[in-house]
């Protein structure tokens, strides 16, 4: 057998894990606090209904797309290639890279800030103790994977049985503690227009749903590729009830404000006030498991979709070398750098966790939106529907969802995280640059010169503004 065939081991129950393990970390720990500071019951209703529909057309995307172009994996950075060429694809994969290891910065910070309400030094996640202790954690994660992938997402899939306990029991309770009068007092959400509170929580729901294309990057180890779609809206479909019934149930157990002023993680004060103080201890041991069980996920992921477009000469060659346990070693050890270098600007951020939050969220979009355009795409054009055209006008209507919302999310994440993401997708174009040399081709067609040149203005941009001070982190 050649080694991907060797490790072709993955059923329907681990990719679906993969998936849950992959959204259910960091995120639906600050839930109540992120929703309170934005908007009342009314905007969290129709936040949930805009990110739900909108978010499942991303996960249908995924699962046309698994069928649709089996011979793509690593996902996200393979359509993006296919449908918009070779500099957009390196930018979806460089862009889905860095938003997996920002993401797994933003763990760290909230497994310390959890922690610092027992050991002062780690404050709210940021200090320079809490950095060093998280980068030592960085690395012995870093060794642990170095062991094998299939070893790694079978701890996965222990670890996501055991997150998920947690969140379920603070559900039940909330559910037969709900208090009546509380709830309909935190039926508004302030002076601000319904518009602006919805828009307030897109980059908040777009992070907690990072991860929604979990199965699709590991469709090399899948046994049937059909169960690369099914393992995406199963698990899509039972983390939205989850966090939904988290974030509504919340606002039955404290007045708004007092929800808006709780430390991180919220869920913690939250259930405190209805059980005692347990119930904070409860849910920081839950946290803690949750979020490194995501860490690993993540870790994974970003890994091989540097290895996968290694592989596909879209990056460094360097980066396709593997140990002997499948694991793709260079590309690992970049992740880890990336996520330590990270973890170090956070102690110069008034709020790391909220920062880390939103400029994950925001690398993610492009990435996502550029592989809703292809199956978009793929629909108008009619390629791949040929032999098979059931569902074709489906597939479109869904892939014309899917793009305008991610469009719209873009658009709402504002041009402060923009700039900010362009920071680190125009130096990361290097790689490209080394890419293109080692094969000996041309770096930029006029085209990809202009998008180049797009990117060098945003990251001066922004550079610029956080020396004058209208730009802060």
């Amino acid at each position: 057998m050649t080694t991907t065939e060797a490790v072709r081991k993955m059923s329907l129950p681990v990719l679906t894990a993969m998936v849950v393990g992959s959204m259910v970390g960091a995120g639906v720990f600050s839930l109540p606090r992120n929703f309170a500071q934005a908007t009342g019951i009314y905007g969290t209703l129709v936040a949930w209904l805009i990110a739900g529909v909108g978010m499942l057309m991303l996960a249908l995307v995924f699962q046309t797309l698994a069928v649709r172009k089996p011979q793509l994996d690593a996902g996200v950075y393979a359509y993006a290639k296919a449908g918009f060429g070779q500099f957009p694809g390196f930018f979806s994969a460089f862009g889905y890279w860095a938003s997996a290891c920002v993401g797994n910065v933003s763990y760290w910070v909230l497994i310390k800030s959890t922690l610092g309400a027992v050991v002062p030094a780690f404050g709210e996640g940021a200090t320079l103790v809490a950095v060093v202790v998280s980068a030592i954690g960085v690395w012995a994660f870093h060794f642990m994977i170095l062991r094998g992938v299939k070893e790694a997402a079978t701890i996965n899939q222990i670890v996501t049985v055991a997150k998920v306990l947690p969140i379920l029991t603070f559900v039940v309770i909330l559910a037969v503690t709900f208090k009546g009068g509380v709830f309909t007092a935190n039926l508004g959400g302030g002076a601000e227009s319904l518009f602006e509170q919805i828009r307030s929580t897109m980059l908040v729901t777009v992070f907690v749903f990072l991860g929604v294309e979990g199965a699709s990057v590991y469709s090399r180890y899948a046994r049937r590729r059909a169960d690369v779609g099914r393992a995406t809206v199963l698990g899509f479909l039972g983390v939205l009830a989850l966090f939904a019934s988290v974030t509504i149930l919340s606002y039955g157990a404290l007045p708004q404000q007092e929800m808006a002023g709780l430390r991180q993680p919220s869920m913690a004060g939250v259930l405190e006030s209805v059980v005692g103080r347990w119930g904070a201890t409860f849910i920081s041991i839950g946290l803690i498991v949750s979020v490194l069980g995501a860490y690993l996920a993540w870790t994974l992921m970003a890994a091989e979709v540097l290895f996968v477009a290694a592989k596909d000469r879209d990056m460094p060659a360097f980066l396709t070398r593997e140990n002997h346990q499948n694991v793709p070693v260079a590309a690992l050890v970049m992740t880890s750098v990336l996520i330590t270098c990270v973890l170090v600007v956070t102690i110069f951020s008034d709020d790391a966790f909220t920062f880390t939050l939103k400029l994950t969220s925001a690398l993610s979009l492009i990435p996502y939106l550029l592989a809703a355009g292809y199956a978009l795409r793929l629909a108008v054009s009619g390629e791949t529907y040929d032999a098979d055209p059931r569902g074709r006008r489906k597939d479109l209507a869904i892939a014309a969802l899917a793009t305008f919302y991610t469009a719209f999310l873009i658009v709402a994440a504002g041009l402060k995280f923009l700039l900010l993401s362009c920071i680190i997708y125009a130096p990361g174009t290097i790689l490209f640059v080394l890419t293109r040399r080692e094969h000996g081709m041309r770096v930029f067609s006029p085209a990809e010169l202009v998008l180049f040149a797009i990117t060098v203005v945003g990251a001066v941009a922004a550079i610029a503004g956080l020396a004058m001070g209208w730009l802060t982190i």
